[in-house]
């Protein structure tokens, strides 16, 4: 993977983590209301992997947002 879209990911997941927290979910608890893997979830939030439209699409109802508010990164 390049260093465009490592950077990318990490953006993303420290988004996800972040608004997570904001709502009060610790991991565990979110990745298993919104069944998503907790090694996943860890992944995903630590840029190390490139995640599925699926999973996204479950991440962004877990917090309640549109999954594009999810993708946009600045």
């Amino acid at each position: 993977m390049n260093t465009k879209k490592e950077k990318y990911l990490q953006k993303l997941g420290v988004k996800i983590k972040k608004m997570r927290q904001e709502r009060g979910f610790d991991q565990k608890s979110f990745a298993f209301e919104y069944e998503i893997g907790r090694t996943q979830l860890y992944m995903i939030e630590n840029g190390r992997t490139n995640p599925r439209l699926l999973t996204l699409l479950k991440i962004a109802d877990g917090l309640e947002i549109p999954v594009h508010k999810l993708l946009e990164i600045s």
